[in-house]
């Protein structure tokens, strides 16, 4: 029998039906997109039914044809997923690629945070990833030419980020849940791939949540998330994921900084741990207890304020090099900031 490796290269995709958790925004939309333009049948997954519901008229609008079915799930809720899976098998005759992509952002420093903000983001994103693999795979098993599953990691899941503790603990999760189920599924029928990206001009600072000093955590993020030399394209970065996912890589990780910051912490683990320690220092402070931590709020909803903080050095950075990301939002179907008026 010829193997998943020696047939990787020959297999289209073409004919077969896919499933994308968090579809409706963001790069889960551009995952639904290329997806759609190798020929697969997509089911695309979000809690949102309005979000979905503006997912489906763009990825329908450019591809007369295409083949789009939306349901709303909660990926925190594995009888919700079970669902998904049945109802994707059901609307595409079966289930053949999968790709679990659902996830949230919290900024802050630790300071603003409570177990509660690492247990919803653990929920959202390790779990969310393990329900859908665990409700994938039987499908996954059934598909003729083998089934593929897909894990979106983050750089930040291999090797921790200043005020993005919650967030990547969660994806070191997803990162073991990747290798581990690539082990364990070897001879099987289903390849699965790790994907590691670094920062992608998906938009999502508007969606990302942010505690702390808000409009100094939201300036400084969404300038990085923006800043053409340090992120990467959403578009291009969709490409590459589905490309790996066609050709069944183990692992892929995207960008060349989210390469070099992954060697350097594999190479030397702990002079990464110093170095983050020191930008640590950096980033804006958590106010003092006594005022408040604010609890966290979403990018769309902050503002610089009445006190001039436009004026400083991250805002101004997020003006520079914001606008390709927020150019994004408006492109991928997140929500505009309401400081912008729309749009």
């Amino acid at each position: 029998m010829t193997s998943l490796r020696s047939r990787s290269y020959l297999e289209s995709m073409a004919g077969l039906s896919a499933v994308v958790t968090g579809g409706s925004r963001g790069l889960g939309l551009l995952l639904a997109e290329h997806l759609l333009m190798r020929g697969c049948a997509v089911t695309i997954a979000a809690r949102n039914e309005e979000e979905l519901g503006r997912a489906r008229k763009f990825l329908t609008h450019a591809r007369s044809g295409a083949r789009v079915h939306c349901v709303p799930c909660d990926v925190t809720d594995r009888a919700s997923v079970t669902s998904l899976m049945a109802e994707a098998a059901e609307a595409h005759d079966g289930v053949d690629v999968v790709i679990a992509n659902a996830g949230v952002i919290q900024v802050a420093p630790l300071e603003s945070l409570d177990a509660d903000a690492f247990r919803s983001t653990l929920d959202t994103i390790y779990l969310g990833a393990l329900h859908t693999s665990l409700e994938a795979l039987p499908w996954l098993r059934r598909s003729p030419n083998g089934g593929r599953l897909a894990l979106i990691g983050s750089v930040g899941g291999l090797l921790a980020v200043p005020h993005l503790l919650p967030y990547s603990c969660a994806k070191a999760a997803v990162a073991a849940l990747a290798e581990g189920l690539h082990a364990e599924l070897r001879g099987q029928g289903v390849s699965v791939t790790a994907v590691h990206p670094g920062l992608m001009r998906t938009g999502s600072h508007l969606a990302a949540e942010f505690g702390g000093d808000q409009a100094a955590e939201f300036a400084w993020f969404s300038a990085l998330a923006g800043a053409p030399l340090v992120s990467m394209d959403a578009r291009r970065a969709a490409d590459r994921i589905v490309t790996a996912v066609e050709r069944r890589r183990t692992r892929i990780v995207l960008t060349p900084m989210a390469k070099a910051a992954a060697l350097a912490h594999g190479v030397a683990p702990a002079l990464t741990t110093r170095l983050s320690a020191l930008m640590a220092g950096l980033l804006p402070s958590a106010p003092d207890r006594a005022e408040g931590g604010g609890g966290l709020h979403e990018g769309r909803d902050i503002t610089p304020g009445p006190d001039g903080a436009r004026h400083t050095m991250a805002w101004r950075l997020r003006d520079w090099c914001g606008a390709l990301n927020d150019r994004a939002a408006r492109r991928l179907n997140q929500r505009p900031h309401r400081a912008q008026g729309g749009g």
